[in-house]
């Protein structure tokens, strides 16, 4: 399918292959369950189903509504379903849409698509009813794409942020961005037709103050995507330190289970553990690792290798101090290798029912270190409230336009710069022409976003990353 935009206009071209197709998917996650819901999207959706359907005639009943029959193939009972009727355009593609509730049964739903099948639907495609909804208008692509990550969203966080995208939040702001841009963009332009007769229709000093107040708004936009990443993909945070630090006792007391090996002897940990831990609404990916020492255990040495290099690719450390047994000095050296790494830390003084007091009180120095007691699981929530402060969430608010998506940040910036750019031809009182093609990239990008402009290679991109049966 090839979906095209003039730059001058909103005029809208569709080539679209098998649009005719009516499509089906188990919309289910696959395996035994007590129901499964089989959905077919398309113009013949609900003829095909009537072909086997054993009840009422589907396509005289209302849209909206629930229907108990039994499906066959030649007399032959395969199930007793409840079927869902969505009559066009009141659907979630816009075409007719049927779902099919059944028994979870895999070898009923595998029976259940053939015959369907049989009577001329075809496999989807991953995504493929989500693209329809996209290129039938109930959706922009910045919607669309929210629709994946509200499937794929494992806290609280990353929920809000979805919702508020797939209800178009973010499509409003980016729509009002490009609006307010092709007035002026249409008055310069205007300008080029009249290019002889030396006059100006758009005035360059609203011009100015409009370029400024988008890029502060595209700005905060770009500056929210650090927060918008943390909340969407997690924060991958590696408990460092040396052996016996009680790194893995960390974990586990964490996950209140019995993950890692927990040991007095050295170097027990020889490779990363990891697990994932919901606090505050963020998603932290935490990594115990290896200790962190000189040894001639090959084996040992390959982890804190491993460890070293788990560490450079981490958004946060948490760095374990054992107060009973590490000195003054392998503190404050240890403190100057994390800051060199230029990782955001938290220096965890663990053991503090043991703690040697000078050791101790180099540690509360330490702006933002927290003591605690792995072992006996004391402070706990300190350390907690210390890590939401480090990744900034009490920045987000319900409601508020967070970016999350690495291909509207990627756009945004275009975006930023291309503006620049115009601010700049206005500074240097370049003619009309060139200040059309800035302002025309500029649109080109916001476009892009919302899928007002979109080329196969983008839509295949983005649709084939969602399940199939959405």
């Amino acid at each position: 399918m090839t979906r095209y935009m003039t730059d001058r206009g909103q005029q809208t071209q569709y080539a679209m292959n098998n649009e005719n197709d009516t499509i089906i998917a188990l919309a289910t996650p696959p395996g035994v369950g007590a129901i499964a819901v089989i959905r077919l999207s398309g113009p013949s959706a609900i003829d095909r189903i009537d072909q086997v359907f054993h009840g009422k005639n589907l396509a005289d009943q209302d849209s909206h509504t629930l229907h108990f029959g039994t499906l066959r193939q030649e007399g032959k009972i395969i199930d007793e379903v409840l079927v869902s009727i969505f009559k066009a355009p009141r659907s979630y593609t816009k075409e007719n849409v049927v779902e099919i509730s059944c028994h979870g049964s895999p070898y009923i739903v595998k029976e259940i698509i053939k015959v369907m099948l049989a009577v001329g639907v075809r496999l989807a495609k991953p995504g493929e009813f989500t693209q329809r909804a996209f290129l039938n208008g109930q959706l922009d692509l910045a919607q669309a794409e929210a629709v994946a990550d509200l499937i794929n969203s494992d806290s609280a966080a990353s929920h809000e942020a979805a919702m508020n995208q797939m209800r178009g939040g973010f499509s409003a702001q980016v729509k009002q961005l490009r609006e307010e841009l092709i007035h002026f963009a249409s008055m310069i332009e205007l300008e080029l037709d009249f290019g002889e007769e030396d006059v100006e229709f758009a005035d360059r000093a609203a011009l100015e103050k409009l370029i400024n107040d988008l890029l502060k708004v595209i700005k905060a936009l770009v500056s929210s995507f650090d927060l918008g990443n943390v909340i969407k993909n997690g924060v991958p945070t590696v408990i460092a330190g040396k052996p016996n630090a009680g790194k893995s006792t960390l974990l586990n007391a964490l996950l209140n289970e019995e993950k890692a090996i927990v040991s007095d002897i050295a170097g027990t940990t020889r490779d990363f553990i990891e697990d994932e831990i919901n606090i505050g609404g963020v998603t932290f990916r935490f990594i115990d690792t290896a200790g962190l020492r000189e040894t001639t255990d090959k084996i040992e040495a390959i982890g804190v290798e491993r460890t070293q290099e788990q560490m450079k690719k981490a958004s946060l450390i948490i760095y374990m101090i054992d107060l009973a047994h590490d000195t003054v000095v392998e503190l404050h050296r240890d403190i100057n290798k994390l800051e060199n790494l230029g990782i955001p830390f938290i220096v965890v003084g663990n053991k503090i029912d043991q703690a040697q007091e000078d050791l101790k009180a180099q540690v509360e120095k330490i702006n933002g270190s927290v003591l605690i007691s792995a072992d006996q699981k004391q402070n706990l929530e300190a350390l907690k409230d210390r890590v939401l402060e480090i990744v900034h969430l009490d920045n987000f608010k319900t409601g508020d336009t967070i970016v999350t998506n690495i291909r509207h940040y990627d756009n945004l910036l275009k975006t930023q710069n291309a503006l620049q750019d115009v601010l700049n031809g206005l500074d240097n009182n370049i003619t009309g022409d060139f200040l059309a093609m800035d302002i025309r990239q500029a649109l080109h990008y916001l476009g892009e976003i919302t899928g007002e402009i979109t080329t196969d290679d983008l839509l295949a991109n983005i649709f084939s990353k969602f399940c199939i049966g959405k």
